[in-house]
């Protein structure tokens, strides 16, 4: 492997993993605001303990989330100075209101709503549980914006050395940014869905406690992976419509059309192989199609069992399928992820940039190394996060800490005289 293919199996590596804390954080953040909303206006005990204890799992994954996302930016800085020169004064208007949002407001809201409980009135505290939520959606909208500039460059003009934005509306509603958007919070609810189903059929299955605690958590999951999947699904086929003309090569390996995309872009840019690789391309959607067929049919067969409670609780085949299948929607996402990205090469920036050129005069001996630490340091934050999550998990309610109230201490005995 050559420098550049060092490089972006890097980039790979550490953007993928941070993708997947992503996708979880969105998805848990939104069915916590929901469970607590149903908590706050009815008062429910039982639902006030779910949003306790998925609201531990979800700020675990967040925490390591930061952390992950610390970690790619930095590989990033050091490994892609060509592509901050280039278009860094176009996307980086949008990396900046992430970043602003992600780690002022958002961290700002999640840190009243953690400290917060029996300190604020239980309506302000749902109000910031439903702020940090919209702050999240939020973060992840910039996020697609400067991939979907990336992936169609669009409102900008080209001084000779370097990208400037000239519409910023025209950024703004970038198809490729919007139609992924879609994408990727409805497949962040799968993500979600399925995680809670599959926690809440552990339970079930190993009879602990908290049985109905663990039956309305498995009927929500279920409940929101079935619709979240169709979403994820129509937003995908949408995407398809927004694709570049090399990525629809590969893809539908159109010959004809590869032969015109490499002509042209000759053409314009000089000799090159201007054609994405192929078996990526294809491995990635095939992967994400497959997963979503499985994912479907396995989310409507749910929405039908759970309607039965004695089905719910006794059925330990279909428990066991439950936690089988909380991979999947990582896995789809991954192979979606793949097939974005795969498809743009071999541009950093789409018919502007080459991957190449986008790239930090480093030497693959200095590249090597990196790469091995940041796989290193990733795969530490990765097991990590699962043996956390996995402990909280298995604990159950009895184990949160997340808004537990100190224990009242006993009064001092009154010495007698």
């Amino acid at each position: 492997m050559d420098t550049v293919d060092l490089a972006r199996l890097q980039f790979a590596l550490t953007a993928g993993a941070h993708f997947l804390f992503v996708a979880l954080t969105l998805g848990l953040a939104t069915l916590v605001a929901v469970i607590q909303t149903r908590a706050t206006i009815g008062r429910s005990p039982v639902h006030l303990g779910m949003t306790r204890f998925w609201g531990q799992l979800y700020i675990i994954n967040y925490a390591m989330g930061i952390v992950t996302g610390l970690v790619m930016e930095f590989q990033l800085g050091m490994a892609w100075s060509g592509l901050a020169e280039f278009a860094g004064n176009a996307f980086g208007s949008a990396l900046a209101l992430e970043t602003m949002i992600a780690f002022f407001v958002e961290s700002t809201f999640l840190g009243l709503w953690i400290f917060g409980w029996d300190k604020l009135n239980r309506w302000a505290h749902l109000a910031v549980i439903w702020v940090v939520t919209l702050t999240a959606y939020a973060s992840a909208f910039w996020i697609m914006v400067a991939n979907g500039f990336l992936q169609n460059p669009v409102g900008y003009r080209f001084d000779g050395h370097a990208l400037h934005v000239t519409d910023f509306g025209a950024m703004v509603a970038n198809p490729a940014a919007t139609v992924a958007l879609g994408h990727v919070l409805g497949g962040a609810l799968m993500v979600g869905g399925f995680f809670m189903a599959g926690v809440s059929a552990y339970h079930l299955f190993r009879r602990t406690p908290d049985q109905d605690f663990f039956r309305k958590s498995l009927r929500i999951g279920v409940g929101v992976a079935l619709p979240a999947t169709i979403v994820t699904a129509t937003f995908g086929g949408m995407g398809f419509q927004t694709l570049q003309p090399g990525k629809l090569a590969a893809w539908t390996r159109d010959a004809e059309l590869a032969a015109q995309v490499q002509a042209e872009m000759t053409a314009l840019h000089g000799p090159g192989d201007y054609l994405p690789p192929v078996g990526w391309v294809q491995g990635g959607a095939l992967t994400m199609l497959i997963l979503f067929a499985i994912m479907l049919f396995l989310s409507g067969a749910n929405v039908l069992l759970m309607l039965a409670r004695p089905v719910v609780h006794r059925f330990r085949a279909w428990h066991v399928l439950l936690i089988a299948a909380i991979p999947l929607p990582f896995g789809a996402m991954l192979g979606g992820w793949v097939f974005r990205e795969m498809g743009r090469q071999p541009w950093a920036v789409y018919g502007l940039l080459t991957t190449e050129d986008a790239m930090s005069p480093v030497s693959e001996g200095t590249m090597r190394f990196s790469l091995v630490a940041f796989t290193a340091v990733f795969a530490v934050l990765v097991v990590i996060n699962f043996w956390l999550l996995a402990r909280a998990a298995r604990r159950g309610p009895a184990g949160v800490a997340l808004g537990a109230r100190p224990a009242e201490k006993k009064p001092e005995p009154v010495p007698a005289f």
